[in-house]
């Protein structure tokens, strides 16, 4: 039967980042909006923040940054999916696991792939970030290699993985809630009765597991944008540290000002998240049925 059929690791690694760079094509205007919230540090909304990309940057300024988008699928994405795939799959071996290991699973997998995938995430907060500061100030990097290349002679080689505590800290999160909810809630549907496995329940899935990341993962998501798009002014940061930043964020714009964003961020994350995973059952049921 198709269902007994293995998939090798490497073909899952493969399916995973190719699922997640197919889905940031969609999503990349959101992304760029909530890095441009986030960064604003006044209150704004959704709306404003894209009337003004496109009355003053254009159309096309709503994919800034997809290079480094699509790098960042390439080297995260491919990593957090493959390993949480493999462990899945020998965890599963004798008993399906809880929602505990699963969310231990999730966490393992995003530190790891947050560690791989953070050079390509610095350059893409600052590519989405660049067209909201002074002509003078702007980094116009062309390309995710052209930054990349950069960063490493201007600023050094480690700054490539400046916020790496924070971007692991939310990939921690981000994945035990949405690798970890994703299951059990696709476990959940197919226990009503109501679903069989297909199109309808991974979607279903992805939308419940894409609100639970939301709400779980934007605060630490705020303090890893910021402190990735920081400058050294006078030699000096404008940040010690996440915790620095949420302080900061609290203190000077309100409690609630760690979910700004909350809307483009579930608006790029919900549907990324039911791209993603259809994406990967999709190739994958293909790869079993075609190739195995």
């Amino acid at each position: 039967m198709t269902s007994q059929k293995t998939v090798p690791n490497g073909v899952k690694f493969l399916i995973g980042g190719t699922s997640g760079m197919a889905a940031t094509c969609f999503v990349q205007p959101l992304d760029l909006i909530k890095n441009r919230m986030q960064l604003s540090g006044t209150k704004t909304s959704t709306l404003s923040v894209t009337s003004s990309i496109l009355k003053n940057e254009g159309v096309l300024a709503l994919y800034s940054g997809l290079s480094a988008g699509l790098m960042r699928q390439a080297t995260y994405t491919t990593t957090r999916l493959g390993i949480y795939t493999w462990l899945m799959e020998v965890s599963s071996k004798e008993t399906q696991p809880n929602f505990i290991v699963k969310a231990v699973l999730g966490m393992a997998a995003g530190c790891v792939g947050a560690f791989v995938g953070t050079p390509a995430e610095v350059a893409l907060i600052r590519m989405t970030a660049d067209g909201r500061l002074p002509i003078a100030d702007r980094r116009n990097y062309k390309n995710v290699f052209d930054a990349l290349f950069r960063i490493i002679r201007e600023e050094g080689l480690f700054t490539l993985w400046r916020g790496a505590i924070p971007t692991m800290g939310r990939a921690m999160v981000v994945n035990a809630a949405q690798l970890a909810s994703y299951s059990q809630a696709k476990q959940a549907l197919l226990d009503t009765g109501y679903f069989e496995e297909n199109i309808v329940l991974h979607f279903a899935s992805s939308m419940i597991s894409g609100l639970v990341t939301t709400a779980a993962s934007m605060p630490v998501d705020i303090a890893k944008t910021r402190i990735q798009n920081m400058k050294t002014i006078n030699g000096k940061p404008e940040f010690t540290g996440a915790i620095d930043v949420l302080t900061k964020v609290i203190r000077n714009e309100g409690l609630f000002a760690l979910w700004k964003g909350f809307f483009p961020y579930y608006a790029r994350l919900g549907p990324h998240t039911v791209l993603t995973f259809i994406f990967l059952e999709q190739m994958t049921a293909a790869y079993k049925t075609y190739l195995a």
